[in-house]
């Protein structure tokens, strides 16, 4: 027997999966780290910390699975996006990582647009937001100008960690797209972007494809690892590429909706010159030569753990959610908007709150339980908007994450989306996406759909209720008038927040 391993370099973890050449997870394992937070809005980590806890979650995934390393054919990555690491002519990193969650770069993020205006979504395909790697070099080229000097290098997350592991510098489109400083289109580091900032073209690494073979391991790090010095390792890709691959989403009309602490939705795209206007996030896939497209709500999952936490903390997400089922559509014209840290899609705004309206005193917790999933899948429809508006049929998405754990709330996507809604039999998200990047560069398959069809298997379907769809359709036209309703009330109350 043979395996792959999928390694998922995620914000507060790493996880690792062995995988089987049916797809079969034969083991899991995964080891945190600590996120360091030194000031308001700053959000970084060790890049040693990502590597330590690689390492070891890589040694006793063999040890728990009690498999031989020499049935171990490749791994592969899954990596948390945007994140800056710098390293200097010898590979060692000047200073901690600064992660795709830190907002310090508001500034950085103006000049960006000031300096290239209509070229920045001609060339890089999205909008300057405070989470992509540019707008975090410029922070350091304008405060640590001495530290961007020694700098030979920018890596991203598992970029780091795949160096480490084989000594060998790359990064595949997928995540490069994340920076700001690729042409998407072209799939070459942009020259007139990394010019416009005097930024030199020697610091961006070479690029590949996810599935292209970068190496073996170093002697000292099988070791430590517990595999053998010549397992293969390969690119990968950025996290929500993975997680797309992960979910089978691999061929023109594909869909997939992920309810993390943020949520995503994301469509297979083959059209390069298709223009939203940066109203969605527009990146390379790790399917060569494809693309794919992307909406993003900030607080999904987070705005139902933030109302447990707040409102029920002595009970659990079950218990919480047990009673929605009962609650008609529309939760008795209560109106959510998960807006509490802001919102991405369609709203780039940092500033907005989220609010309850209609309340009244009939409304008890399963009420405010429901609004609160209803008001998370309103915003996500809002993407599908977009997306459909282009000219993209959306009828079948698949649903992964949070969302994908509780019935009632997966009828309820099929009925606001007005689509059938698909849950996978078992899912790893973009760990098994990393795995199946492996699979396929190894050469187990023809192709990433090939190896799609044998990892991914289907659980259930939800179709619409025609009944329920056109009540949600016309609280959907009312939740969309929120935002400008409440944008400079928010504004107002915003000196109140402390």
């Amino acid at each position: 027997m043979s395996y792959v391993i999928g390694v998922d370099l995620g914000t507060s973890a790493v996880k690792t999966v062995l995988v089987d050449r049916s797809g079969n997870v034969v083991a899991e394992h995964s080891e945190s780290y600590p996120l360091s937070q030194p000031k308001p809005g700053y959000s970084e980590q060790r890049p040693e910390d990502w590597v330590d806890k690689t390492l070891l979650s890589l040694r006793l995934l063999l040890e728990e699975s009690k498999i031989s390393a020499s049935d171990v054919e490749g791994l592969s990555f899954s990596g948390q996006m945007h994140g800056l690491v710098l390293v200097d002519g010898k590979g060692a990193v000047l200073r901690p990582a600064i992660l795709w969650n830190d907002t310090r770069t508001t500034a950085q993020c103006r000049r960006i647009e000031d300096t290239l205006q209509e070229k920045l979504l001609g060339i890089a395909r999205n909008r300057a937001l405070e989470g992509f790697t540019l707008p975090k070099i410029l922070w350091v080229q304008e405060n640590e100008p001495e530290l961007l000097k020694q700098a030979a290098l920018f890596l991203l997350p598992k970029d780091y960690v795949r160096y480490r592991l084989t000594g060998e510098y790359a990064m595949d489109y997928s995540d490069a797209a994340g920076t700001l400083l690729l042409d998407v289109a072209a799939k070459s580091w942009s020259t007139d972007i990394l010019d416009a900032f005097e930024l030199p073209h020697s610091i961006c690494p070479p690029l590949v494809e996810s599935f292209d073979l970068c190496g073996t391991l170093l002697p000292e790090i099988a070791r430590e690892s517990g595999l053998l010095p010549e397992t293969k390792v390969f690119a990968g890709g950025a996290d929500n590429a993975c997680g797309a691959i992960g979910a089978g989403i691999l061929a023109e009309g594909q869909t997939m909706c992920s309810i993390g602490t943020s949520g995503v939705v994301l469509s297979y795209e083959e059209r390069r010159e298709v223009d939203f206007e940066g109203k969605v996030h527009f990146f390379n896939h790790s399917e060569k030569d494809a693309y794919y497209i992307m909406g993003v709500t900030l607080a999904a999952g987070y705005s139902l753990t933030w109302f447990k936490d707040t409102f029920a903390p002595d009970v659990s997400f079950d218990e919480l959610l047990s009673g929605i089922g009962d609650i008609p559509a529309g939760s008795g014209g209560l109106l959510f908007t998960p807006y509490i840290v802001g919102e991405r899609t369609p709203h780039p705004d940092a500033d907005i709150r989220g609010s309850f309206i209609g309340m009244d005193a009939g409304h008890k917790l399963p009420h405010f339980a429901r609004s609160v999933l209803e008001g998370i899948t309103f915003s996500l429809r809002e993407s599908i908007d977009i997306l459909r508006a282009s000219g993209k049929r959306i009828d079948r998405v698949i649903s992964i994450g949070g969302g994908a754990k509780n019935e009632d709330w997966l009828q309820m996507q099929a009925d606001v989306f007005n689509a059938e809604i698909v849950k996978l039999e078992s899912e790893q998200g973009p760990a098994m996406g990393a795995a199946m990047l492996a699979a396929y560069g190894a050469g187990w398959f023809p192709s990433l759909q090939a190896c799609a069809e044998e990892f991914l298997r289907e659980a259930r379907t939800y179709k619409p209720n025609p009944d329920t769809a056109q009540q949600y359709e016309k609280l959907f036209g009312l939740y969309q008038t929120v935002y400008g309703a409440t944008r400079e009330l928010g504004k107002g109350l915003a000196e109140f927040r402390g």
